[in-house]
Order: structure tokens, then sequence, then C-alpha cells
């Protein structure tokens, strides 16, 4: 387990299905994305490519779209899909009992 702490940031529900939510965090802001399958993933909110908002995108699978030049970022490791190259700083974060956590 990750030595940060975990803090409980919002319930499922909190966040749309194949959406996202934006939380503001000291080092920039967070975005929160839910999966079809109800899988959640963070990462900060900015594209690595011209630092697009990615909580903006269209999630698709366990990706997302970023809204300004469509690269597609994994959800899970924060790297950009082929044949785009960077990656999204990821924060690890945890469904418990409805509720979201990040390792902070």
């Amino acid at each position: 387990m990750n030595t940060e702490n975990w803090t409980r940031v919002c319930v499922l529900d909190d966040i749309p299905p194949q959406g996202s939510r934006v939380l503001a965090w000291r080092g920039g802001d967070i975005a929160l994305f839910r999966t079809h399958d109800d899988q959640v993933f963070a990462l900060l909110d900015r594209c690595p490519h011209k630092g697009g908002p990615l909580s903006q995108g269209m999630v698709h699978g366990r990706a997302v779209a970023c809204p300004l030049h469509g690269w597609n970022i994994d959800l899970a490791s924060g790297e950009a899909l082929a044949p785009d190259a960077g990656c999204a700083r990821r924060f690890a974060a945890r469904l418990e009992n409805d509720e979201v956590w990040l390792a902070l």
C-alpha cells in the first residue's frame, strides 16, 4: 500500500457514469473519472500534450479523450495511447462502500 495518506473525497454517485468530477487540490486540480462499470481513477487535470482539462474530455472504456486535441489517455496509468506519447500524473484511487478515496 502507498505510504501516502488516504483521503475520502466523495461518494461514487458524485461522479457521473462515464464522466468526471474535479477536486481542487494544492498541487493542481485532480480529475476523478468513473467508468461504465463503476471503476474510479484519478489524474491531474492536465493533458500531457498542451495542458487541456482532461475532466472535460469524453470517457470511453478505460480512457479519456482530451477535449483540445483528442489525445487518448489511459485512466489506469495516465499514459497517452499510441501514437501519442506522454503521461498525466496519476493518483491511487480506491472505492470502498461507495466512497471514493485518494492517496494524496
